[in-house]
């Protein structure tokens, strides 16, 4: 993803993010989630589920569908991958997705 002016951001410490949760980082007063999966890799997209209008994406349930790490959407269950922001249930909608890496212990974003 092409960003001009994105810079790395620390968001928190690595164990601050249980595996297999997700966290909200306000960057710039835009809400982004970001995910740890029991592996330790990390992911981050949109927190904003465009079909409830609610900022919960962080908070929905990590998994996996035939292979493709998601997040179900805590309000109306829709599944985000995590890799690249599609809506598996509605090829229309795709959610931003931005670079994490975790470093020192600490994750970070590029926003």
């Amino acid at each position: 993803m092409d960003q001009p002016h994105a810079a790395w951001q620390r968001i928190c410490a690595l164990d601050d993010i249980l595996p297999d949760t997700g966290v909200c980082a306000l960057l710039g007063g835009r809400q982004i989630a970001v995910f740890r999966l029991t592996d330790d890799r990390l992911f981050a997209l949109d927190n904003h589920d465009p079909k409830s209008g609610a900022n919960v994406l962080s908070r929905g349930i990590v998994g996996d569908l035939g292979g493709e790490p998601v997040v179900a959407s805590p309000v109306y269950k829709q599944h985000y991958a995590l890799r690249s922001g599609a809506c598996l249930e509605d090829a229309g909608t795709t959610l931003q997705t931005f670079e994490v890496q975790a470093r020192d212990g600490a994750v970070w974003l590029l926003a």
